[in-house]
């Protein structure tokens, strides 16, 4: 959340926050700015708004938004009450003059101190210049990685800082979250750029296989072994490894692993002489490693040797605000390598695809358009592009939640106290499995004294 010091409120009673919030919405001259009270009616409207819609300010301001916009869909604006904050939503509207505006609407409600609904500040951007702005996107990325949310902010950063030293890195995220780009993004960003970045799945090989791929071996070391191979350690030498799955790597082989690690040197299979090797190693794994350690499947000091500086990478449900970012990033890039050219989605598509859990994180959203370009036609991706299990009814959390109150397994305070716990206090994962906005999840609370 941003802050603010005391000077700075102090300097807003001086000017008028009216006068302040005219001219910052004066610099979102790409779309229009408005506010609604809790019955829906316009309290200001933005010159942006005015340029866009061609309604000067007088002509709207006291109406309500549904009557000034023309909206061609249901568009209750109290609806976010239960909602609270809408990002990136496609809605249909029309301008004085009949033409239809395509628009992202993204919106944030205000609550009163009881928690009821006093109003709402809206951002309407035309469909044609947000795809404008999405096809910049490529040059705005680090090193491929493209995010706005914070957490993903944050270990950018890391990987900046940690990417000047030589410290062994661990990265932990689900699969398909990006663990390769970001590794490839520290060795790119280190000064062992110019040197080789090779790369490995721990779990792909049976364990003789994997020994041999990351040390090598002599000939004759085995049957089959007709001349002498150099492993993945040696083939890096000056550059980055990086291990990918590492929770998998049997037990015998953590031991040779950790001698590298401590002393730089290895001994390939079936030889009798070091190697010495100057290699960076970067790993990454789904799983808890404590756990592992835990249960007995990993060594704990190999284990301290490779998370010396963690980073975290946020599942995509978690960064909503970049499920847009990424859908026209991949887009942008199908439209220039395939007879297609999309340029919108259709709004009840883009609602499916906001809404989505992404098991499979950036990796599915990927296989989505891939999916999409592949069966559709036409500027616009519809429902009937998307992959079946995306037009099928949504199941809302809330089944959950009444089945489990109807059943009377447990009362809705019960049941909220218990997601409230699995979620470890945080707000808004417990209102996303309760099926209820943090507003509506704030007033229940308060009900049931939690």
């Amino acid at each position: 959340m941003s802050q603010s010091s005391p000077f700075f409120n102090r300097w807003l009673s001086q000017i008028g926050p009216d006068q302040v919030v005219s001219v910052l919405t004066d610099l979102l001259d790409a779309g229009a700015v408005f506010a609604v009270d809790a019955a829906g009616k316009i309290l200001f409207w933005s010159k942006g708004a005015e340029k866009l819609f061609g309604l000067p300010a007088d002509e709207v301001l006291g109406k309500a938004c549904t009557e000034a916009l023309s909206c061609a869909e249901d568009r209750d604006p109290c609806g976010l009450a239960e909602h609270g904050l809408i990002k990136a939503q496609m809605v249909q509207l029309r301008r004085p003059s009949g033409e239809a505006l395509t628009c992202y609407r993204t919106a944030r409600a205000f609550f009163a101190a009881d928690g009821q609904f006093a109003g709402a500040l809206e951002f309407l951007q035309p469909q044609a210049e947000a795809a404008a702005v999405h096809s910049t996107t490529d040059s705005e990325s680090f090193h491929g990685i493209l995010s706005r949310d914070p957490a993903m902010q944050e270990a950018i950063k890391i990987i900046r800082n940690v990417a000047e030293t030589e410290a062994t890195v661990l990265i932990r995220g689900e699969s398909g979250t990006g663990k390769e780009l970001v590794a490839h993004a520290l060795h790119l960003e280190s000064v062992r750029r110019g040197k080789p970045f090779l790369a490995i799945n721990c779990a792909a090989l049976s364990p003789n296989l994997l020994e041999s791929e990351l040390f090598g071996h002599v000939k004759g070391a085995f049957t089959g072994a007709m001349r002498n191979h150099a492993g993945l350690f040696q083939r890096a030498h000056g550059g980055t490894l990086f291990l990918d799955e590492v929770a998998e790597l049997p037990l015998e082989l953590q031991a040779k692993l950790l001698r590298v690690l401590q002393e730089q040197s290895f001994i390939p299979v079936g030889g009798d002489a070091a190697i010495t090797v100057d290699v960076r190693i970067i790993a990454a794994t789904h799983r808890s490693l404590r756990e592992e350690v835990k249960a007995g499947r990993f060594r704990e000091d190999l284990m301290y040797r490779l998370r010396v500086v963690p980073i975290f990478l946020p599942p995509l449900r978690e960064r909503v605000q970049d499920v847009d970012l990424l859908l026209w990033q991949c887009i942008q890039q199908h439209n220039q390598h395939g007879p297609r050219h999309v340029d919108s989605i259709a709004p009840d598509a883009m609602r499916r695809l906001l809404d989505h859990r992404w098991p499979g994180n950036v990796r599915e959203l990927k296989n989505v358009i891939e999916y999409a370009f592949a069966v559709g036609r036409g500027n616009a991706i519809t429902m009937d592009d998307l992959p079946p299990e995306f037009r099928e009814a949504p199941r809302s959390n809330n089944t959950l939640l009444t089945s489990d109150i109807s059943s009377g397994r447990m009362n809705e305070a019960e049941l909220i106290r218990e997601v409230l716990q699995s979620a470890d206090g945080h707000l808004e994962t417990a209102a996303r499995q309760l099926g209820m906005s943090r507003a509506t999840l704030w007033r229940k609370r308060k009900k049931y004294a939690i």
